[in-house]
Formats: structure tokens, sequence, C-alpha cells
């Protein structure tokens, strides 16, 4: 089905027609067919489904045939920063015809520039849970006001522990059968579910299904290959793919600083995402990202949540993950908006064991390819960390002058040029 044949608001359409959409996905259609009339939906869907798209073209909409006398704000809340910045530029994309006021809010950044968005007057409202309540209690922010709420990634939000704030915030919006409420969730869990009965009104329940989006969608190759040599194997699969762009995941924080280390060292320009970075420096790394000034992003599931990239061309597990969920989000990153993508794995001693419940979660057998000993590239980082460590442990001459006349007596790791870390630091 076609968003024309929905009769929307005309600037409305020509915003989504600027943005190159045209049919709708399953999720858009189920989810429109039920908030366009003004229903509560709880959606079970992945990132990458067009979710976003679904609940903003319902707030443009429902604004518009609204009267003045009745016509509220909306509220969407969301887990991280990352994400509310991420639905306030498609937002603002789908409103370029249409004239509302749309911000985003969320902690790390200071109050005036907010508060004075804020008295200027908003139609939709993007948030962090804790930047929300804490506008509210301190009367910036009239949650009264609001007759439309969306809460995006609820099972992001929950288990990262904002289900007492956004209880809060709940008690002080209207009553739920005096709003329109949308939930939507990557799995719809007990408690998702329980949240959506106790504070949803009379919610209608879509699910769309991972594995449709992880099998039709995404071509995914896997690699079985020893930890001592996986570098040398994504290095080749990156130079003989040669992909515009790449997001890269690891599981721990520290392991993705050292890896994208390597890969600069290796001649890519690469950047990392840990949810450790402040906050200005995480956004102006995904801006950056986006807008093609370096091609490979390494990151952690949690600082890679919430981050949409439409022209995504390949997913690197070079660790896969411990969560068999977190494999269908990591990988959902690519093949968004219609477009194709590739999800590469590398499977090695440390992770290998994770495989057999991420086939059966998503349902099949993840295709295993052969790697040749032409694909293997070598590792340039070891050498300029050999260099860096002849240099830290060289001995001094009677002149004052390096020498390695007794170096062969010193080990010198290969990582030199690395500080170290604790290594069960998490993300």
């Amino acid at each position: 089905m076609e968003f024309n044949e929905l009769k929307l608001k005309p600037g409305l359409l020509r915003g989504i027609a600027d943005r190159g959409y045209k049919e709708m996905t399953a999720v858009q259609e189920q989810t429109l067919a039920q908030t366009l009339l003004g229903r509560d939906v709880a959606v079970q869907s992945q990132t990458g489904t067009g979710k976003t798209a679904a609940f903003l073209i319902t707030l443009f909409e429902r604004r518009f045939r609204d009267s003045a006398s009745i016509r509220k704000k909306a509220l969407i809340i969301v887990p991280t920063r990352e994400l509310a910045v991420q639905i306030e530029k498609e937002a603002r994309l789908l409103n370029r015809h249409l004239g509302y006021a749309i911000g985003s809010f969320y902690g790390g950044v200071g109050y005036a520039s907010q508060l004075a968005f804020l008295k200027k007057g908003l139609d939709i409202v993007i948030g962090t849970p804790g930047r929300l309540l804490d506008l509210g209690e301190r009367g910036h922010l009239k949650l009264k006001d609001f007759g439309i709420l969306v809460i995006d990634e609820a099972d992001r939000l929950f288990d990262m522990g904002f289900l007492p704030d956004i209880k809060k915030i709940l008690q002080r919006m209207p009553p739920r059968i005096a709003r329109q409420n949308m939930l939507f969730s990557a799995t719809m869990s007990r408690l998702s579910r329980k949240i959506a009965i106790e504070h949803l009104n009379r919610p209608v329940f879509i699910e769309v299904t991972p594995e449709r989006l992880t099998v039709d969608t995404i071509l995914q190759e896997l690699y079985h290959v020893k930890s001592h040599i996986k570098m040398n194997l994504m290095l080749g699969i990156l130079k003989a793919q040669a992909p515009q762009n790449a997001l890269i995941f690891t599981n721990m924080r520290h392991s993705a600083f050292r890896l994208s280390k390597k890969l600069q060292s290796n001649g890519f320009r690469s950047q990392h995402l840990t949810g450790d970075l402040p906050q200005s420096r995480r956004l102006k790394i995904i801006d950056d990202f986006m807008a093609g000034k370096f091609a490979l992003l390494v990151a952690t599931d949690v600082a890679a949540r919430g981050l949409h990239i439409d022209s995504l061309e390949m997913v690197i597990n070079y660790d896969l993950p411990q969560d068999c969920e977190n494999y269908v989000h990591r990988i959902g990153r690519t093949a968004r908006a219609g477009n194709s993508g590739k999800a590469i794995s590398l499977a090695s001693e440390g992770t290998a064991d994770h495989l057999e419940a991420i086939e059966s979660f998503i349902g099949m057998k993840i295709p295993v390819q052969t790697a040749d000993i032409d694909l293997f590239a070598t590792d340039r980082s070891l050498e300029s960390s050999s260099r860096e460590g002849f240099r830290n442990h060289g001995l001094k001459n009677n002149r004052g002058n390096f020498s390695a006349r007794n170096n062969h007596k010193r080990k010198v790791r290969p990582e030199g040029s690395f500080r170290r870390f604790d290594k069960h630091k998490s993300q």
C-alpha cells in the first residue's frame, strides 16, 4: 500500500515524498490503520522497519485533523540522547511543508538554550525521561498539555531503569483515556505488555517478527576464525569488499577503542563510539559518520542503540554478541529504508558459544564462508606497535642514545602503544 492512498494532509504527503517514501512497510501499514483513527497501539517491531515514520506521520496528521480548540501537543519518550536527536531530524524532514514546532531535550547540555526553546512554544517534544521529568518538576514543561504520547524503544527504557521516571511522567499527564498512546518495543516482554495494558487505553497489539527482517533484507555471512588472526581477516574483508561505510560491533568498550586505533594504523578512517565518551563527543562522532567524514565506526551495543543510518552498507560483528536479541538489533542497522545490506560475523574462541542461541533466535543457520589465505591481510598496527615498544624498552648507552644492544632480553609486547585496560571493564 502506498502513502498517497491514506489521504493525508498535502503538506505531509510532500514531506513523505521528499524522504523518498512511497510504499509503506508492514509496521507502517498496520500501525497507521489504527492510529489515524485515534486508537492506541502497542507495537513490537525492530529498528529499521519504519516505525519512527509511522508514529511521526500519526502525530502530524492527528494535529491537523483535530480542531484548534482540542488540539494538544505530542510527547515522545526515548531511552537515549542519540535517539532523541535522530527522531528530531526525521521529524524536521517530514515537517518541511507543515510548520510545526519541534524540539528535543536530554541531559548533558545546559538548561538555558532548552528553556528558551520551550518558551517559544512547541507542538512536538522529544526527550529522555530524566530531563523531561526534571523540566516538568521545575514547572518549565507542562505535561498536562500533552494529548498524544509515544514511548519508543520501551524495552531499552525499562532495561536502563527508567520505568519509575516514566510512571512519574504519566502521572503528570492527562489520564490515558484523555490522550492517544503509542508504545513501540523491539521485544514485547511481559513487562512491556503489562505497561501497555496499564497505561494505554485498550491498545491494539501489533507484531512484526524479527525473523522476517534478518532473513529477507540482509545478506548474512559467518566466518570461523582463530582470535589471533581475526583482525587480519577483517582487514582482508574490508579491503576486498571496500564498503562505503560500515558499523563494527565489539562487546567491550576497551576493545572498541583498540580496534579503531588498529584500523587507523592500517589506513582506514575510523572512530570509536562507547558509552563512557562525553555526550558532545558522541553526537559529533555520529554526525561525522552520517556525513561520510570517516568510513568505519567501531561501537558497543550500548552506544549504538538508537543509531539510525539509512545508507549503512555493512555491519560487522567483530565479536558475536552474548545476547541473541542484540544480534538482530545490530544487523538491523543496515538494510534500512528499502536498501539492501550485508552483515558479516566473525566467530572465534571467545564468542563462538553464542552462535547456537543466535541461530535459534533468528530461525536459520547463518551461511558459513571459507576464508582463503589470500583473504587475510597484514595488520600494520603490529608493526607500529612493535616499533613503539622497541623505542620504549630500548636501553640508553653511555652517550644517552637509545641502543638495542641488550633489548633482546626484554619482551616487547605487540600492543605496546596502547594503554592497559581492565579486562573485565564493561560497556
